[in-house]
């Protein structure tokens, strides 16, 4: 592929830091340096690490790799850990292209790289609808248009993306007539934030056919893709890219420590040393303490390990959502819908109740009931006002679940009521 149109001039125009150009030198044993101002580790007052698992065990992290953690390193990440995570993505997902592999302070760090990367001033950008707050609020940030394309319960749907491009730029929800097609589609695939919802396979390889044939980017921002329900992971795009037109992002927040802030970027490798550029001219490097912690428990456990622990993660948040749902069952039928997440930490719900804007009743009387949630609105691309709520069931105990939906209950019935639509109340 040629990817000079997909990489903005934002980012073309970055050069290497003279200095941060010498860090792949800066640790081999035959090498005398005089170039970087390295501070030196004797004046540091940190000695040593042990990490302390729930099971008791306690791990001491080897020496050479914690004093490489307390100083500068490589923009891309810890090398070691680096390529085990090169390892994991082989296993994973047998990726058909070559790829290269860069570390970030979480994936949020990555996918405002990768999309700023990509997209120049008047740009237009290919988001589901509804899509993720945090990268709408850094989309908003650029001078570029979103072309929000249609979900449903199985993902985006392909003929509405195939409709877009294909009638472009009459299509193009900006009304500028002269803007060029989208070349990036911003996706989250499993689990959906805020819905829930998971891209099914056959989707998914409709969606990549139609990204093939206009030659389009995937952003793949696959947070939860290990929290998947089902007792097979669907595979991602990543694992039937056969052009190398996909950018996957990954994240230990949901597996291992969102404190952690530790994510990873994977894809083709004149996209990834772009954003290996844009850390070297900014954050440097992701930091080396968590990289360091993340590294000395996975190469304890080895790749099998880290299967195990993230089945046993999905495991806990399978449970909560039942638990979830049957809260929702007993106490919003007739109140609300919503679909099943296979995955993930989310519900959808469309309150009903001849309720058209969840704002106000969310962020006033919903607050007043103690009680928190999402609106709707912060996931719209165009921020159109709408009757739905984003719920989370991962952090709540079983009997708060309840009394949080008995809460919720009530609102939406007094709201019903002032909309003088009926609804039959158990509470």
């Amino acid at each position: 592929m040629d990817y000079s149109k997909h990489i903005s001039e934002r980012s073309k125009a970055r050069n290497p830091s003279a200095i941060r150009a010498l860090m792949p030198y800066l640790n081999r044993k035959d090498m005398i340096s005089l170039g970087a101002g390295q501070p030196n580790i004797a004046t540091f007052p940190f000695a040593g690490l042990t990490i302390t698992l729930k099971t008791g065990e306690k791990i001491e992290m080897d020496n050479n790799l914690f004093n490489r953690a307390l100083s500068y390193d490589l923009s891309n990440g810890q090398p070691l850990l680096n390529e085990w995570l090169c390892e994991l993505q082989r296993k994973e997902h047998k990726p058909h292209v070559d790829f290269a592999l860069s570390i970030g302070s979480g994936s949020q760090d990555l996918l405002t790289k990768a999309l700023e990367m990509m997209i120049n001033d008047g740009d237009s950008v290919l988001v589901e609808t509804p899509t993720y707050t945090g990268v709408l609020s850094f989309l908003e940030t650029l001078n570029c248009d979103l072309a929000d394309v249609a979900t449903d319960e199985y993902g985006i749907i392909p003929e509405s993306l195939e409709n877009m491009l294909a009638n472009w730029p009459e299509s193009n929800p900006s009304g500028k007539k002269d803007q060029p097609r989208p070349h990036c589609l911003y996706t989250v695939p499993s689990g959906g934030n805020p819905t829930g919802i998971s891209a099914t396979l056959e989707r998914k390889q409709a969606v990549y056919k139609i990204c093939s044939k206009y030659d389009i980017i995937i952003l793949e921002d696959d947070a939860y893709y290990y929290l998947q329900f089902t007792e097979n992971r669907t595979p991602s795009y990543f694992s039937m890219d056969l052009d190398g037109r996909v950018l996957r992002c990954d994240s230990m927040s949901k597996i291992l420590s969102s404190g952690l802030r530790l994510g990873w970027i994977t894809g083709p490798k004149p996209l990834i040393e772009r954003i290996n550029m844009h850390t070297m001219v900014t954050n440097l490097q992701p930091s080396g303490l968590p990289q360091a912690i993340t590294y000395t428990l996975l190469e304890k456990w080895g790749h099998e390990g880290f299967f195990l622990h993230v089945n046993r993660v999905a495991d806990f948040y399978r449970e909560k959502r039942d638990q979830f749902i049957e809260c929702l069952n007993r106490q919003l039928k007739g109140r609300a819908e919503w679909i099943v997440p296979n995955a993930g930490m989310f519900v959808w719900l469309r309150l009903l109740g001849g309720i058209t804007d969840s704002y106000d009743l969310v962020m006033t009387k919903a607050l007043k009931e103690n009680v928190l949630a999402i609106p709707g609105i912060a996931f719209m691309p165009h921020k159109t006002k709408n009757e739905y709520i984003r719920v989370s069931y991962s952090n709540v105990t079983k009997e708060d679940m309840a009394e949080a939906v008995r809460r919720l209950a009530l609102v939406i019935d007094r709201e019903a009521a002032l909309n003088d639509v009926k609804i039959n109340s158990d509470l």
